[in-house]
């Protein structure tokens, strides 16, 4: 699956499990206009469809980023270039623009995904909450950081972290019109 995009790859896993878009609605809890975003868009509607695409068709969220795979350590240099996953809200524009770099893509058989992941201010629009399956921590490099948590909220600044059970729904944006910065390590049990 080298080279290939995510929607690219969603189809060919699909086509080797002989599976259609329809299956996927039914194995995924998501709506067809759902699956078809993820494929068919350069930017991706949040993690929470992605991992539970992942789950459906029994792979590692990080079989859709990776390109190349690494069986020992990986080590990711300050100056490699690397191509950024960009997400957004589910089914609209609302959500903060997140790019999100890799930080281990190569490394096969991993149970973590970390990434740094660049937060652009959210639209005016209604923001659209995303849980999933898992566990994920976020370290906030630079910029104010919203994280919405169940009913609660937090603010966090260049040097706070938060770890939180990612099946509580939730929403990580910039706060002040400005964009952040983060480190986030997500884990999603296979």
């Amino acid at each position: 699956m080298k080279n290939k995009n995510i929607g690219e790859k969603i189809l060919a896993l699909c086509n080797s499990r002989n599976l259609s878009i329809n299956d996927l609605v039914d194995s995924t809890g998501l709506t067809e206009v759902q699956i078809k975003r993820v494929i068919e868009s350069k930017t991706i509607p949040s993690l929470s469809p992605l991992i539970k695409i992942a789950r459906s068709l029994g792979v590692r969220l990080g079989t859709f980023l990776d390109d190349e795979v690494e069986l020992g350590p990986v080590v990711h240099r300050s100056n490699e270039v690397q191509q950024p996953a960009s997400f957004s809200s589910q089914l609209s524009d609302a959500n903060s623009h997140l790019d999100f770099y890799a930080l281990a893509a190569r490394k096969t058989n991993r149970h973590m995904e970390p990434f740094f992941i660049d937060i652009q201010p959210s639209s005016t629009h209604e923001p659209i909450f995303s849980s999933h399956e898992g566990e994920e921590f976020i370290f906030v490099l630079d910029g104010t950081v919203k994280i919405d948590y169940g009913n609660q909220t937090f603010f966090l600044h260049p040097g706070d972290s938060i770890y939180y059970d990612s099946i509580v729904n939730h929403l990580v944006s910039s706060d002040d019109e400005k964009p952040a910065k983060i480190l986030a390590v997500v884990y999603t049990p296979l």
